[in-house]
């Protein structure tokens, strides 16, 4: 396995260098968020609190494996020849990390609909997991297929997902006050910043794709071929050109996407603070009801 690649003439080397940094601070993150999970005893609540620390580690360690050895489904693309860096492990660890993503999403939501009586955050809570496997199962039909009309299909659910999250959120902002509304402020901006990266650049970049394939009359693969193909075929390289177009959506996937998941996972030892800052109770409003 050569390593002359890795010169700082090569932009493709600098951008996995940072991947690598990246990685290794959402890791010791995590270790830190470990440690303040550790130190609470071991009551059902806690269990709960265990269990978002588990989804947030399977995402974590699952984007850390994916920044070591990055690759591109359709393509077959990689950084090293390695059966690690075959579609088949990578987007297995990519479907289990994304759907402990979103369920951690859900986890959150539905006891914000708790704390605040919301039939309509409870139900998206409830809507947004299912949804995310229909997107794994397109983007899976993408890999086996090559066919980029899953990707597309993929990520506008994406799209309808954190759209409907944004829905939720918009819906709480205003329950609270004080540092918990500033909270959901952020998130819900973080949320829009997703939405637009999605709508304007990853969802069109996969439909042109797709319409290109199509206007080439690219032959797919059948499910057995792409099965197959998934499992022993990938290619090595770290040319710029084969890369650039991926650069993006890794990077912010393997950093901001990252964060989020830990910030989700903190919300578990700090969600006991949630009451103290409604901005009318449950009680009052019942009444009012």
């Amino acid at each position: 396995m050569g390593f002359d690649w890795l010169a700082w003439s090569n932009p493709v080397a600098i951008w996995w260098s940072v991947l690598l940094a990246a990685s290794a601070a959402n890791v010791a993150l995590w270790f830190v968020l470990y440690r303040q999970f550790r130190r609470r005893s071991f009551d059902r609540a806690t269990l709960r609190l265990e269990l978002m620390l588990l989804l947030c580690a399977a995402y974590v360690f699952g984007c850390a494996f994916r920044s070591v050895l990055p690759r591109a489904d359709v393509q077959r693309i990689c950084l090293f020849d390695t059966w690690l860096s075959s579609v088949a492990v990578g987007r297995s660890v990519a479907t289990i990390a994304e759907i402990c993503f979103v369920i951690q999403w859900a986890i959150v939501l539905r006891y914000f609909a708790r704390v605040t009586k919301s039939d309509t955050v409870l139900n998206i809570s409830n809507a947004i997991v299912p949804m995310i496997v229909v997107a794994e199962i397109c983007s899976w039909y993408a890999v086996l297929t090559t066919s980029y009309l899953g990707n597309t299909i993929e990520n506008s659910i994406w799209a309808v997902t954190f759209l409907l999250i944004a829905a939720a959120l918009l819906r709480l902002l205003y329950e609270f006050r004080g540092v918990v509304q500033l909270g959901i402020g952020l998130a819900l901006a973080g949320v829009a910043g997703y939405l637009a990266f999605l709508i304007t650049i990853d969802v069109p970049m996969y439909y042109d794709r797709w319409l290109a394939d199509l206007d080439n009359g690219k032959q797919l693969l059948g499910v057995a071929a792409g099965l197959y193909d998934v499992s022993t075929r990938w290619v090595v390289t770290h040319d710029f050109a084969q890369w650039k177009d991926e650069i993006a959506w890794m990077s912010l996937y393997f950093s901001t996407a990252v964060w989020s998941s830990l910030l989700l996972c903190s919300f578990g030892l700090l969600q006991h603070w949630l009451r103290r800052y409604r901005v009318r109770p449950a009680t009052v409003r019942a009444r009012a009801g």
